[in-house]
């Protein structure tokens, strides 16, 4: 019975403190860049958030103990900025300042 207790115990994946991500996210300009960013940041376990205007991607870097890219996804998504899986409603799209509204893809 102790052989198999440390069988399942060894089995569970084990999460990285500093696991690196990139995401793309929709945005257009340095209002853009700050609102996704600090969104990112405030999701517990990111340890840094850097998103590129040109490129559209956020790239991460997160404690996966703490959190997940989903739960940044949808902070992000929140103040109205589409990721790559998650929209944003068009309620909170509808919030962004008229030079933040991009082209949504449908």
């Amino acid at each position: 019975m102790i052989a198999f207790a440390g069988f399942t115990g060894n089995a569970q994946e084990k999460k990285n403190k500093n696991a690196k991500y990139d995401i793309e996210v929709n945005g257009s300009c340095e209002q853009c860049k700050k609102r996704i960013e600090k969104a990112a940041y405030s999701v517990s376990g990111v340890k840094s958030a850097a998103w590129g205007i040109e490129d559209h991607s956020l790239h991460l870097i997160l404690n996966e103990e703490k959190t997940t890219v989903e739960e940044v996804k949808k902070a992000v998504a929140k103040v109205g900025h589409d990721t790559d899986e998650i929209k944003a409603s068009n309620e909170d799209y509808n919030k962004l300042h008229s030079c933040c509204q991009y082209e949504r893809k449908q």
